[in-house]
């Protein structure tokens, strides 16, 4: 159960790519944390296993942001992704719904799905600076698609593309305010 959830896709928040991989690690691993956590739940019947498959998935992450730091990348490289609450969201479902398994899937999957996500944006908010870290310290193993380009600021503002998108957008709403004032008169 615990390498469904590292194969399925990022299971770590790289600085560099923290906030791309969120969505990814939304779908990705509240769906793995549900699948292999009631898997695990149906399979020992005791409560509290979902939790103690998120703490070992944790402890995974905190031994890779020591890798990290140890080969000289700052502290906030690594953001360890928060399962635990879910997973305790879960075994408390399990627990409520007297080991019914449809409603353990049901309820739990859906409380997971849920929460997972929230949990992590916000702790993503609380990375120090994510952009300077990744300009600065990139990512020997990212595939020269992912790496983080530098943003190109001022460069769009003088383009006639720039200048025509924003015209029509601004030229829009008064030509659309007199089509349906024109469109209320009558002949």
């Amino acid at each position: 159960s615990t390498l469904l959830t590292i194969n399925a896709r990022d299971y770590i928040f790289y600085t560099d790519w923290a906030w791309t991989s969120f969505v990814i690690f939304s779908i990705s691993q509240s769906t793995m944390l549900a699948v292999g956590a009631v898997y695990y739940l149906l399979f020992t019947g005791v409560p509290g296993t979902a939790t103690y498959y998120a703490t070992i998935m944790t402890i995974y992450t905190w031994v890779a942001k020591g890798a990290w730091f140890a080969l000289g990348y700052p502290y906030d490289f690594v953001a360890v992704p928060v399962w635990i609450p879910s997973a305790m969201l879960l075994d408390l479902t399990y627990w409520a719904t007297r080991r019914n398994k449809h409603m353990l899937i049901l309820v739990g999957g859906t409380l997971v799905g849920l929460s997972l996500p929230l949990f992590n944006m916000i702790n993503l908010l609380l990375v120090r600076d994510p952009l300077e870290v990744a300009f600065k310290y990139p990512r020997p193993t990212l595939p020269p698609y992912m790496t983080p380009i530098e943003p190109q600021v001022g460069k769009f503002y003088n383009s006639p593309v720039a200048l025509g998108s924003g015209a029509s957008a601004v030229l829009t709403v008064p030509i659309a305010a007199l089509g349906a004032k024109l469109n209320t008169w009558t002949y």
